[in-house]
């Protein structure tokens, strides 16, 4: 495929740095960089320290840097701001708009929060943190005005107590998603890892397209961007690892029904199916107390923020 040969990338394409910056300065681009979080005091420290030191004190590749927060109940804020984070809550940014709790609200407020030309979003978990995350990302942007989304890809081992396994993570892509795309979508099969919570955007894409505010926040993006935009719009960087908790099969199960309903909402939309039934929010799933067995609910919504430049406050913010 023509596609996957002209827009992949390794992230050592872009390891010369101040190259990388004297052709953003070139460009006249802006960018900033948004951590969403909750409750990762165990990480968050490292990420700001290396994001700070490498990409905005020895090189200036960042221009803006914000944590937006969920409402951690841990040390995640007290840690941010002692690094010299930037920190918000994501409730007190745009309050007129009120909170929703999920990392797709942090990432549409920080549409609100940055004035860059370009947002990187960056995972609050990574234990192999490196400016890679975010170089990796950004350059393609920096390098082809064509190019308005690009995706992280990596190899994703299974963290065990005796060490790491070359093997495993991503499963909820190549068991729910690659499927889903191949159905329906197939020049979408072309995407390494369609789920990763690292990418890199253009400002104008971003406020121009709805944010689902849980799970299914990504997969929207890709299919609205694709029916907006096309196949060249995309652009994919291997990051080459990426170490990280894993969660379990039951937390797993219930990001999978939220994409689902996501996508389902999508095909509908873009004139994929004729007609789709009412879809339950509700998940259930079966657990066994020794010779016990019960049936557990889950009530998933996934509700939608609009557009950003469908908020008046963000139009006075950002003038057309």
């Amino acid at each position: 495929m023509a596609w996957l040969q002209s827009n992949t990338f390794h992230h050592s394409d872009f390891s010369d740095l101040a190259k990388l910056c004297a052709a953003k300065e070139k460009a006249g681009l802006t960018i900033g960089l948004c951590i969403p979080t909750l409750n990762e005091e165990k990480t968050i420290g490292k990420e700001i320290v290396i994001f700070k030191s490498e990409l905005m004190d020895r090189y200036p590749l960042i221009d803006e840097f914000a944590v937006i927060d969920s409402g951690s109940t841990d040390r995640t804020g007290e840690i941010a701001k002692s690094y010299g984070a930037e920190f918000h809550y994501s409730g007190d940014i745009l309050p007129s708009e009120g909170f929703k709790r999920g990392k797709g609200e942090n990432l549409w407020k920080a549409v609100y929060q940055l004035k860059s030309d370009i947002i990187c979003y960056v995972d609050a978990d990574i234990a192999n943190i490196h400016p890679r995350f975010v170089y990796g990302l950004v350059a393609p942007l920096i390098h082809n005005p064509s190019i308005h989304y690009v995706k992280a890809f990596y190899e994703r081992p299974m963290a065990y107590s005796q060490g790491l396994r070359s093997t495993g993570g991503g499963r909820v892509t190549e068991i729910l998603v690659r499927p889903l795309f191949s159905l329906f979508y197939p020049e979408l099969t072309q995407l390494f890892q369609p789920l990763s919570g690292e990418y890199a955007v253009r400002r104008d894409v971003l406020e121009s397209i709805p944010f689902p505010i849980g799970y299914g926040v990504e997969t929207s993006h890709i299919l609205d961007v694709y029916k907006q935009w096309g196949m060249g719009a995309f652009a994919q960087t291997d990051l080459d690892q990426r170490v990280h908790r894993n969660q379990s099969t039951t937390a797993l199960g219930k990001m999978s029904f939220g994409i689902l309903q996501s996508f389902l909402n999508r095909l509908r939309q873009h004139g994929k199916v004729s007609e789709i039934t009412e879809i339950s929010n509700i998940y259930r799933a079966l657990q066994a107390n020794g010779s016990e067995y019960e049936e557990v609910t889950t009530e998933i919504f996934e509700e939608e923020r609009q557009p950003m430049i469908e908020v008046a406050e963000y139009l006075r913010r950002f003038p057309r």
